[in-house]
């Protein structure tokens, strides 16, 4: 959770060095720097000042070439300018049978330092070798990759490792934070941008980026506004109408009647200037409601369906099975694990 002491803008910094996994270092930079920002982009909205400033640093500061090949050129330093705010530890390409590369070892000491000068540090998965390198996993719970898991428990025995855990904070004030697998990238970044940004950002970013570890689909993403858009007027009120009025029990003669038009000339018109039909439409107003209370409210389901305008739960709960392309149950309690911060 954000509070009157977090800094308006969380100075971050992503460890790079030869090993360190590339793709996945600029995921989390370009991830976070898209919080305030990329969802307002996408509706039209005026973006606000950046929510993470992130930079990739090294012991040197100097250029480099990953496993792969590539160059990549740092920002910096890890010891230059201030202590971060945050420091996460990106995957590294490392033998899981081999103990820590000494190039690492310096690595670790400043992320101790960092940290007991006030930093949140932060691992994804074989990236939590490095932490437990700095001492800052002894006696807690911690999570990486599962063919990191025997070697991190043999080498440090101090660590209580969690091999089925995508997600652990720990530490007193959770300011030890490991992720699992690769790909639980994701699921750090959505943490670290619900702490500190709030959970209202957090699942923008999720529904922007498409961040989704269960691999359910677009579909529980998908927004309302990214709509057709059209020039035609009475259209436009009957969607501003039912925008407010979307649980009225018979919508679409309300809207055609409002238009001045037979209910099959508005149906034309709408289809024409939307490329939906007014069921269709009022159909998507409710559903994309129905995901906002799911999201932020414990209301039971069947009063969320009687709030949005279905008479019978049983007919919402196929409507948003087949629109949202998974249960209302399951959506609920996918989000619910998103931004966590207790």
């Amino acid at each position: 959770m954000t509070s009157k002491n977090t800094p308006t803008s969380i100075r971050t910094v992503v460890v790079g060095a030869p090993v360190a996994v590339t793709a996945i270092a600029f995921s989390i930079l370009d991830v976070l720097a898209s919080a305030g920002r990329g969802w307002e982009t996408l509706h039209g909205e005026q973006p606000g000042p950046p929510k993470f400033q992130g930079s990739l640093r090294t012991l040197d500061g100097q250029e480099y070439r990953d496993v792969n090949g590539r160059v990549v050129m740092p920002d910096g330093r890890l010891d230059s300018g201030a202590t971060p705010d945050l420091i996460v530890v990106p995957a590294l390409d490392l033998d899981p049978r081999s103990p820590l590369p000494d190039l690492l070892l310096p690595v670790a000491a400043w992320v101790a330092h960092c940290h007991s000068q006030g930093s949140i540090v932060a691992s994804v998965c074989s990236g939590a070798m490095v932490l437990a390198a700095s001492g800052l996993l002894d006696g807690q719970e911690a999570t990486t990759h599962w063919a990191f898991a025997d070697g991190l428990a043999r080498r440090f025995p101090a660590v209580k490792v969690r091999r089925e855990r995508i997600l652990i904070p720990a530490g007193e004030g959770h300011r030890v934070i490991t992720a699992g697998g690769t790909s639980a990238w994701t699921d750090l970044v959505l943490y670290l941008i619900g702490r500190f940004s709030g959970e209202v950002t957090a699942r923008h970013v999720a529904k922007s980026w498409l961040l989704d570890p269960h691999s359910v689909g677009q579909l529980t993403y998908a927004s309302l506004a990214a709509g057709r858009q059209h020039e035609d007027r009475l259209v436009a009120d009957g969607q501003a109408w039912a925008a407010d009025h979307y649980s009225h029990p018979t919508p679409v003669a309300a809207m055609a009647e409002r238009s001045g038009l037979t209910e099959r000339s508005f149906l034309r018109r709408f289809k024409r200037a939307t490329g939906l039909t007014p069921v269709e439409y009022v159909q998507r107003l409710r559903i994309e409601e129905a995901k906002q209370l799911l999201e932020t409210t414990k209301l039971p389901i069947d009063e969320i369906a009687a709030e949005i305008g279905y008479s019978e739960p049983s007919s919402f709960r196929s409507a948003f099975r087949k629109q949202v392309g998974q249960p209302a149950t399951a959506y609920r309690r996918r989000w619910s694990m998103i931004a966590h911060t207790e």
